[in-house]
């Protein structure tokens, strides 16, 4: 089961970062990329760009979150203008640095909106389509180590990617006798824009607190992403993968704050 799903995908959020590295993946794999972008048109076009260079078949759409329901409507328009749908990650998100004390309501439920309900939309739009299909298929939404643990300033980012995994595991009951499967991946620090490092090669000793002592690589969550797309993940449902070189054995707030290795020796 899970085989004669559709060889098109739609990626949130891949003018950069987990984005672009997980369509790009999946065009290796031979889907057809839809993609999002929210402000960086420059980016998504090049993302089309090398998606189309192995010679897939990109479309690129702008999609904005904190208006869900609208922006929802972009995977029916990707899949219409791809010929179909068989995976759906859910990248897209956004985050804050500020303590929930301070924190107007509007600022929260715009987190929320970007973070929660609109992966909850994006996700409900694509699995219709694929039950529609018979054909089953693959939703994943990428999290963040923050689905279980918590950090200062972060509180609807937090919530938002708990209820998430929460939210994963309720469509993967749901959709399961559809052929449809649901997981989360939840990245570490990875090296991207949105941590602030551009794509920068993540240098290693550069986190002593970490396990393993560097941010991650986007194409090593990219590469979870698309092994749970593939048909090799067809007995995979419900489940959340950390990729985050250890981090959350730690906790992620403490170890990010350690200064040396010398917890290493006990």
């Amino acid at each position: 089961m899970g085989n004669g799903y559709d060889k098109v995908a739609i990626v949130t959020g891949a003018d950069s970062g987990i984005g672009r590295a997980t369509a790009v993946a999946l065009a290796e794999q031979g889907f057809d990329v839809g993609i999002t972008y929210h402000a960086d048109r420059d980016g998504a076009e090049e993302t089309a760009r090398q998606v189309r260079e192995l010679g897939r078949a990109p479309a690129v759409r702008g999609h904005d979150l904190t208006d869900p329901e609208r922006a929802a409507g972009v995977v029916d328009e990707l899949a219409d203008e791809l010929g179909g749908l068989g995976a759906l990650v859910n990248n897209a998100g956004t985050g804050t640095a500020e303590p929930l004390l301070d924190m107007g309501y509007d600022r929260w439920r715009s987190v929320v909106a970007v973070d929660l309900d609109g992966p909850f939309l994006c996700a409900q739009r694509a699995a219709r389509r694929m039950i529609a299909s018979g054909r089953g298929g693959r939703v994943v939404n990428v999290t963040s180590v923050h689905e279980e643990h918590p950090r200062v300033g972060a509180g609807p980012y937090c919530a938002a990617k708990g209820g998430l995994r929460m939210l994963s595991r309720v469509l993967a009951l749901e959709l399961a006798e559809y052929g449809i499967t649901v997981n989360t991946v939840a990245p570490g620090e990875i090296a991207t824009p949105m941590t602030g490092q551009e794509d920068l090669p993540p240098q290693p000793g550069t986190r002593p607190g970490y396990p393993v002592p560097r941010p991650g690589d986007a194409r090593e969550v990219a590469a979870v992403i698309a092994f749970l797309v593939s048909p090799a993940a067809s007995y995979v449902t419900g489940a959340s993968v950390f990729v985050d070189g250890g981090l959350g054995l730690m906790g992620p707030q403490a170890a990010g704050a350690l200064g040396s290795g010398d917890w290493r020796t006990g």
